[in-house]
């Protein structure tokens, strides 16, 4: 059996478990029975990847439909460490 991720325009994405090779086009969203359409997204690596780059990865997946909103610069991790020396 696989995971097979799906998109509604209406309710967002949902997974269905289906045998391999044999998920549709398209399936009726479970919450409001309307059209869905299938998505490919990235295999689950996550445990033989470094926790750090998967959490990279996740933050760069997530920002990519769900921007931050950004009211300021940050600020450099070592101020005093950027000195120009005389």
């Amino acid at each position: 059996m696989a995971f097979y991720e799906y998109q509604c325009d209406r309710d967002g994405a949902f997974d269905i478990t289906r045998p391999i090779g044999t998920a549709p086009e398209s399936v009726a969203c479970p919450l409001c029975r309307g059209d869905a359409r299938r998505v490919f997204s990235k295999p689950m690596l996550s445990s033989s990847a470094p926790r750090a780059l998967v959490a990279a990865i996740e933050h760069a997946e997530k920002s990519r439909h769900e921007p931050e909103i950004v009211t300021s610069l940050p600020r450099p991790a070592h101020a005093s460490a950027r000195r120009c020396s005389p």
